[in-house]
């Protein structure tokens, strides 16, 4: 029999209740699976659980939590010598990339839509070697991501972002200078934000880019110039609700690769899949695709998130 390793955060959204072991392990069991759990008690515990874990090829270790939880496992996965299939039960505040791949939040629906789903090669983004799921993110207000307190989360849900962003709300835009490379050109400007995703959902909205494919060895990349806190406001507002790659102080492009060198030193961090990358001494950033991850996933979304070349 295959295992399924669960690896749930107490501390996400519904995952603070009590998970019904017994139900989820007679639904793993009728898909021909064991199923364990294993609790994680602080932050980056799921990484190090993942790293170390010894499975075969056709098991399979979820993530139960948010995206940040999702992220500790994909990080866990890039750091063994040989990868093994992820899966994600979507149980935090937001869950982008579940809501993506067409889960619920219902984990007992879920877990059935996992096991009789596909195995999926998907897209790792990598920023300066360093994984992401779905968006890495840079400026003016993007803090608020990772430093919102838990209890407004838990209070507010995602509205808690905007209560702690109302408060911490800047006067003044700050404006980075950069060159940048796409695909081997070089360009400079500046910029007040800069997105780079792999996902059709950020902030709790979907469809925000029509054609992505989690398969297609490329990123989305959306480089903001708002000058004024209006225009930040207004042009955040926009990439989320309207059509991002269409906007007047923006600039929208997919690419392989990309690299990103601030031409003054920065203080600020990048925001990976809500989580605080901190790297304030580096002034070089450079953004590859790794394509040798596999993801168990819902076939609900499947023809619309990959090429149809991909294998399985």
């Amino acid at each position: 029999m295959k295992k399924c390793i669960l690896i749930y955060n107490p501390q996400s959204g519904k995952a603070r209740k009590k998970i019904e072991k017994d139900s989820l392990k007679e639904i793993a069991y009728d898909y021909g699976y064991k199923l364990s759990f294993m609790r994680t008690k602080r932050n980056g515990d799921a990484s190090k659980i993942v790293k170390r874990l010894k499975l075969d090829n056709e098991d399979v270790v979820i993530a139960v939590g948010g995206d940040g939880t999702l992220h500790e496992v994909v990080e866990g996965n890039m750091l063994r010598k040989k990868r093994i299939i992820m899966s994600h039960l979507p149980q935090g505040t937001v869950n982008d990339v579940g809501r993506m791949y067409g889960l619920t939040k219902k984990v007992e629906k879920d877990l059935e839509m996992l096991l009789s789903g596909k195995v999926k090669n998907v897209d790792t983004c990598l920023i300066n070697g360093n994984p992401f799921v779905y968006v890495a993110c840079f400026g003016n207000l993007v803090n608020v991501s990772f430093d919102t307190p838990r209890d407004l989360k838990e209070k507010y849900g995602k509205f808690g972002y905007i209560v702690y962003g109302v408060k911490k709300v800047r006067r003044r835009v700050k404006m980075y200078d950069i060159k940048y490379t796409v695909d081997g050109e070089v360009f400079q400007d500046k910029f007040s934000f800069i997105f780079v995703t792999n996902t059709d959902r950020i902030a709790g909205v979907g469809n925000i880019f029509s054609d992505v494919k989690l398969n297609d060895n490329k990123f989305e990349v959306v480089l903001c110039k708002a000058g004024t806190l209006k225009e930040c406001i207004r042009d955040m507002k926009n990439i989320i609700l309207y059509d991002p790659t269409k906007l007047q102080n923006s600039i929208y492009f997919k690419a392989s690769e990309l690299e990103i060198e601030f031409l003054h030193r920065q203080r600020e961090s990048w925001c990976l899949d809500g989580e605080e990358l901190k790297s304030y001494r580096c002034r070089k950033f450079k953004f590859t695709i790794d394509q040798d991850s596999k993801m168990l996933l819902p076939t609900k979304n499947i023809n619309k998130l990959f090429e149809e070349d991909d294998e399985e």
